[in-house]
């Protein structure tokens, strides 16, 4: 479902990463690792189609991703580093914006009186559970706590058992251990 081959992303004069090749197929998940400013989310909006790659082929299901086509869009679920919420919705009604029928515990108060936690849990509740063939989750490990990550863990798991492929940039070796297939590490 994503396909890597020889890719490269070079900044001016400054190569981010060269002739990176992976891929990640439907059910399984490949683990971005490696140091602050290594490229993971770059290869994460390379994936979604915000950047393009300055060397080599990135396929999301066949084809050269382009956010900017509704049927790519379709079939794509993001949670980026600097994903927000509406602060004046409640979680059921940001729930309902992204299609998502699910009868959660959540509070019924604007988001912006939510935790930086729960803001962060709602994100990936609306992620996961969006209709989608292909999950890029960019560090969604941040500002959860140890209970919080092995909830994620069995969001990731729910995800790759529906048939999804996942490509996750993570700075946890615990998470990066209990749901990753393959881990490609940018050093």
């Amino acid at each position: 479902m994503i396909t890597a081959r020889d890719l490269g992303v070079r900044f001016g004069e400054h190569w981010l990463f060269r002739e990176l090749s992976f891929e990640v197929g439907s059910g399984e998940c490949v683990a971005l690792t490696g140091d602050n400013g290594a490229g993971k989310s770059t290869i994460l909006r390379c994936a979604h189609g915000e950047q393009e790659a300055t060397e080599g082929e990135l396929l999301v299901n066949g084809a050269v991703p382009d956010e900017r086509q509704e049927t790519f869009r379709a079939g794509m679920s993001v949670l980026f580093d600097d994903s927000a919420l509406f602060d004046h919705l409640t979680p059921r009604q940001h729930l309902d914006l992204v299609g998502v029928d699910l009868d959660p515990d959540l509070p019924d108060n604007p988001a912006y009186t939510l935790s930086t936690g729960q803001r962060r849990r709602l994100l990936l509740l609306g992620a996961v559970h969006r209709q989608h063939s292909v999950l890029l989750l960019d560090e969604p490990e941040r500002a959860l706590d140890g209970t919080g990550r092995k909830w994620l863990a069995g969001l990731i798991a729910e995800a790759k058992a529906a048939g999804s492929a996942v490509l996750l940039a993570s700075h946890d070796p615990l998470l990066v251990e209990r749901v990753a297939d393959r881990v490609v590490d940018l050093g």
